[in-house]
């Protein structure tokens, strides 16, 4: 277990503050948030290469605050790679070993291993300039991995990449962290990559850790405006709760929003858009909000369609192309909004 433990520390224009995370062995763990909130400054004060100002990082019982980079065990890959432009990928790759004083054989055997598991044989006599942004990542995450560091420290490590050689990247992440089972700390503003990636999530605002736990819980269940739409939630509205004999609702604007909560007062509410479904008709469905509305805007995106639908307030739902043709969805039509009460997160 990776312990940090009331860390913080003041620079000129910026201060990180009382940072406190438990990182569980072989944990995939994301910490997400916007340029400039720290994200950074937490992997590097592991790995040694800042000194924090107060609190204390664990590596399992054994305090490592204090000690230099070279004993603590960890590999860390940046968002530039940073490669060595004067050697080739072989020597990139076995740096780390050479500088420990490794037996020859021993240096062969690591490289043998790491570059059939990357894939990359056929890169060693290469120089780096030479290489694609996808080649770069799979060469510095084999610098890092060679010496079989305890934990693994990324850098926005896929923020260089063409949107194909991402998402292919984030698959092998996955299965290298399913083979490898390395304890891995990956930072990034990217939500999508998060979720895709994070057995547990922590977001980041102004130096701060505001959210951290499950990522489903963290995506599903924002504790606040920021956090959702961070996270990429369209729908958030105030309102009061109303509990009466039919059921316990929302009122936002005078709409009448069924929920699953105890809270009361006035509150915060998000639903995310793909949770409401569409429909020219209304469902026959166990869902206790179905509102008539219309069509106000459709915006065609890559992968899907944002539809917003006016229903008293301004409701964002997605769907995909497929959907949008069957439904033949246009501005101004008359359509159906469905979600479950359970969609609904009350904060």
């Amino acid at each position: 277990m990776i312990k940090i433990v009331n860390i913080s520390k003041r620079f000129k224009k910026f201060s990180l503050e009382d940072i406190n995370l438990n990182i569980e062995d072989n944990e995939y763990f994301v910490i997400l948030g916007p340029t400039g909130v720290g994200k950074t400054v937490i992997l590097e004060i592991i790995a040694g290469l800042i000194k924090p100002d107060f609190g204390d990082v664990f590596i399992g019982e054994k305090r490592i605050t204090h000690l230099p980079p070279e004993e603590r065990n960890v590999g860390m890959v940046y968002q530039d790679y940073m490669l060595f432009p004067h050697l080739n990928v072989e020597e990139n790759i076995v740096f780390g070993l050479k500088s420990r004083r490794i037996k020859k054989d021993e240096i062969r055997s690591l490289l043998n291993n790491i570059v059939e598991l990357f894939r990359i044989e056929h890169l060693l006599t290469r120089k780096t300039k030479n290489l694609s942004g996808g080649e770069k990542q799979r060469v510095a995450l084999a610098r890092a991995l060679i010496t079989s560091p305890q934990i693994l420290l990324l850098d926005e490590p896929l923020s260089a990449l063409d949107p194909q050689t991402k998402e292919k990247f984030i698959e092998d992440l996955k299965n290298l962290h399913k083979q490898l089972k390395t304890t891995t700390i990956h930072v990034t503003h990217d939500f999508n990559e998060a979720f895709s990636l994070a057995d547990k999530i922590a977001i980041m605002k102004d130096g701060k850790i505001i959210q951290d736990g499950d990522s489903k819980d963290v995506f599903n269940k924002p504790n606040s405006d920021f956090v959702a739409r961070f996270t990429g939630v369209r729908n958030i509205f105030r309102g009061e709760i109303i509990k009466d004999d039919s059921g316990t609702y929302v009122s936002v604007n005078g709409l009448k929003i069924s929920v699953a909560s105890e809270k009361m007062g006035n509150v915060n509410i998000s639903v995310r858009p793909e949770d409401i479904l569409l429909s020219t008709n209304p469902f026959d469905s166990s869902a206790r909000n179905v509102f008539p509305g219309v069509i106000k805007r459709i915006d065609e995106q890559l992968s899907v369609v944002h539809i917003t639908v006016d229903i008293g307030i301004p409701l964002v739902v997605y769907i995909t192309r497929q959907s949008l043709k069957e439904l033949n969805l246009v501005e101004n039509k008359k359509i159906f909004v469905t979600f479950k009460a359970s969609a609904v997160h009350v904060y």
